[in-house]
This record gives structure tokens, sequence and C-alpha cells, in this order.
């Protein structure tokens, strides 16, 4: 059976933390006759296969199966992202890319959406559900900004609401909604005739920008640094400087390699980095500490008891300095807490 290309029928699904639960749910209240093709990202573990498509199976009437580089487009069918791969949307069928990552993951939801609202444009219609941070919000942007349609899960619904809310907060949504009200809306709309019509203004530019990164991993070949001014921000990942992206009341940032971070992740990301150094500080003055201790066992041992004094003594005073950084490093006020988590 063709995908027809008069209807809203590609449907992009993102979601993280209490995922598999509700897309479960999202696609067991689907009708078995869905006549769209449906691409899911969840957030996974890199270093282990994803079995998300042998859950979801167990719950939908409608095909799953994991993606596969060079898949094309069929309606009834659930294609669900693998471990540590970018899914993509192209126009003539599916992706998988180990690209850049975005907003801290591989796969990462904003690709898919940004993909498949570059490739067709209004057909899209893009579902945020549960989920922490904000990964999904800048996708769900370009799929708006192309024509598409964009669908949120109640915040209240949500097992975690961050990703949700930020995009009620960011995005025109056309429908928020529990999982149950989501699939009804989705059963509607595939049936609604939709065209697709390849825009050629600066967002869609970017936009298409910025699947190039995701795809291919050249950032500074596919135009990066013409994305945004250069922020006072560097990359956490690969220490790249940032570019700074505006898209309506979003900022976002992208470094010449190509990672890409809303504030709120490359918050995260500078968060982690401190954190590592701190620990790595005080793994250092404990080596020192042990060391200076050493210094004063020997001198101990043949007689000069005043070294070995002084020895002693720079040891307790680096152990009490020791101890400020101990307390900053288990100070959650220090760090602050990401939303849900």
């Amino acid at each position: 059976m063709k995908l027809l290309d008069d209807r809203r029928n590609i449907v992009v699904i993102g979601t993280s933390a209490g995922g598999v639960e509700a897309l479960s749910k999202l696609l067991g209240f689907l009708p078995a006759e869905f006549d769209a093709v449906i691409l899911v990202v969840l957030h996974v573990s890199p270093s282990a296969p994803s079995q998300l498509d042998g859950i979801l199976a167990k719950r939908t009437s409608l095909r799953v199966r994991p993606a596969r580089d060079g898949d094309e487009l069929q309606p009834g069918t659930v294609f669900t992202a693998s471990a540590d791969r970018h899914l993509m949307v192209m126009r003539d069928g599916i992706r998988l890319t180990r690209g850049p990552k975005e907003s801290r993951s591989r796969p990462a939801v904003d690709v898919l959406f940004r993909s498949a609202a570059v490739a067709y444009g209004s057909r899209v219609i893009g579902v945020v559900l549960t989920g922490a941070l904000d990964d999904g919000t800048a996708g769900l942007w370009a799929i708006k900004d192309h024509g598409g349609l964009a669908f949120v899960q109640d915040p209240d619904e949500a097992s975690f609401s961050s990703m949700p809310q930020s995009a009620i907060e960011q995005v025109q949504i056309d429908c928020v909604g529990t999982l149950r009200a989501l699939a009804d809306r989705l059963a509607t709309e595939v049936l609604a005739p939709a065209s697709w019509k390849r825009r050629t203004d600066s967002d869609a530019e970017r936009a298409r920008t910025e699947v190039a990164i995701a795809l291919e991993g050249n950032g500074m070949a596919a135009g990066i640094m013409d994305l945004g001014p250069v922020s006072k921000y560097t990359c956490p990942d690969c220490h790249g400087v940032l570019v700074q992206i505006k898209e309506g009341t979003m900022v976002r940032f992208r470094c010449h390699t190509g990672h890409a971070f809303s504030p709120v992740a490359l918050m995260e990301e500078v968060n982690a980095e401190i954190d590592n150094g701190l620990w790595d500080a005080i793994r250092s003055v404990e080596e020192r500490i042990l060391l200076i201790r050493q210094l004063a066992e020997m001198h101990t041992k043949v007689g000069r008891m005043a070294n070995a004094e002084r020895f002693e003594q720079q040891a307790a005073d680096a152990e009490s300095r020791l101890k400020a950084l101990r307390d900053l490093v288990l100070d959650p006020g220090f760090f602050g807490h990401a939303p849900d988590e």
C-alpha cells in the first residue's frame, strides 16, 4: 500500500522518561486501519540494543519494526529509532546516522522532527510525549514553521512534564490532550488533505542546513557558521565555539562540529563538566595528602622528626581545605536541578 501524497500521514513522536508506557498506550488507542506512517524516537542507552519495537508490538495492531537505513515509508507501520543512531526522514525514505548529538542525545527527537518538516512540510504531525528537559521543542517549532501540526501530551497526565511543558511554552500547539485524546485527533487528522511545497525563506534554509549536519556530520561544510552570531559560550562536548540560533522566542546553540543544545541542555552539560572537574580536583588533592604522609613516614623512620612534623601539618592543612571542596561538590543547591529530574 502506497503512502498517499495528499494527506497528513507522516506522524513523528518524541519522548524520553516515562515514554515506553506512554507510547504503548497511545499506539494501543489508534485504530487498526490507521493510514499513516509513524516514526518514534525514545531516548535510549547508546550501549544496549533497543527493545522498544518488541514492547510496542504487543500493545498495538499496527506493524512495529526497528527502522533501517533505506527503508521506505509504509502506512500502518511504526518505525522505532535504534540506539546511538539518529532517525531521519528524507524524501526517498528513512536514514540512520551517527551525526552529532542534539540535546545531549542520539537519537534525538529534534533531528527526527526537523528532517520530517523539511522533507514533507504540512503533511507532518509532530507529537511530544512525557520526558525530562526539552528535546522536541525545536523540532516541533520546525514542523509548525513548515505548515505541519503540533500535538503535545497534557503535562498533568505525563509522568515527566518538562518536555511537554517546554513545547507548550515555546510553540503554537494545535492539540494538548490526554493520550486517548491525542489518538482520537490523530485518527481524524490523517484523513485530512495536505500538500507539500518546498519553502525557500531563510528559516527553511536554516532547517535544511541543520538536517544536512545531522545527515553528513560536517557542520562547517553545511554552513553552520551562517546560522547565527557567535555566542559567548563553548561546546562542552568538543570545546568548539557555539553559534546562537534564534527561532521565535527560542534560543539554541550549535558548535562548528555540529553538537546542538538548548539553554537547558547546555546548562546540564556545563554542570556535568563542573561536577567532573570538582571530583577530579578531589582525587588530586587526596593523592597529594597520601604522598605528603608517605614523606612524613619516611622522615620519621630516619629520625628527622622536625621534617616529619612539618609534612604531617601540611597533610592536615590539605585535609581541612579538602573538606570545603567536598561540601561544594555534595551540595545539590550548587548545581540546581533540571525539571522532573
